[in-house]
């Protein structure tokens, strides 16, 4: 397999960090898989059918009872998420997986004294599952689900939610994800966008989005972390 080289931001001297949010699908976790055998389950169900997971993917941006209205309908909707929840939660230990490293990722983050974000376009009843079973919900500070505002990646809502939150300066905030609405949110919000495509269901697209950094090994992302970036707890 050919080695791509990383790309990092440009400038004088290491990057000044006070807080750093993370996507969670793709980006922290290896949970694409259980993901479209969680929309498939509920499609063969309610709809008698299956769907390929480039047309699962275009339902993504608002979080699962968006996504899943245009198959189950209105009015079985809660239904429909009680047994979507019900099947994540069942086969996350057989489908899901924390990306190897980032555990070690979030522990060294977690000794610079910032505070550590989740936004994600998932729900928050599926985002707290795959938190908590693979054990790296302590981490975070702030969770931004996205039941937890009103406009969705690309818009830069959740960002500045955790930059109002910790009144950090937008430019020393990180948004680390594997989506181009990761990268678009960012730059709508003034924060240093980081592409990561060890898992990146779009990673020929993302690549060419402009991110200030792109990472294609957790290694090389962590080696950033230590050696290029300086921490500011509670700002300048």
């Amino acid at each position: 397999m050919e080695t791509k080289p990383d790309s990092t931001p440009h400038g004088a001297g290491p990057l000044a960090v006070g807080g750093v949010l993370f996507d969670i699908d793709g980006t922290l976790t290896r949970t694409n898989e259980l993901i479209f055998a969680t929309f498939n389950f509920i499609a063969t169900k309610y709809c008698g059918r299956t769907y390929e997971p480039r047309e699962i993917i275009a339902l993504f941006g608002p979080p699962e009872e968006g996504a899943l209205v245009p198959i189950v309908g209105k009015d079985r909707l809660g239904a429909a998420m009680d047994d979507l929840c019900e099947f994540y939660r069942g086969h996350h230990h057989a489908m899901a997986s924390l990306h190897a490293g980032m555990d070690d990722v979030l522990a060294f983050l977690k000794t610079r004294g910032i505070p550590l974000g989740i936004f994600t376009g998932k729900g928050r009843r599926t985002a707290m599952i795959t938190l908590e079973a693979l054990g790296i919900e302590g981490y975070f500070d702030m969770i931004v689900s996205g039941n937890d505002v009103v406009r969705h990646k690309p818009d830069p809502e959740g960002i500045r939610k955790f930059i109002d939150a910790y009144s950090l300066l937008p430019a020393e905030v990180v948004m680390v994800g594997d989506a181009v609405g990761d990268i678009t949110a960012s730059k709508a919000a003034g924060a240093t966008s980081v592409a990561v495509l060890w898992d990146s269901y779009d990673s020929a697209r993302v690549a060419r989005a402009g991110a200030d950094a792109v990472f294609y090994e957790v290694s090389g992302f962590l080696q950033w972390l230590k050696t290029d970036v300086r921490y500011v707890p509670g700002g300048v």
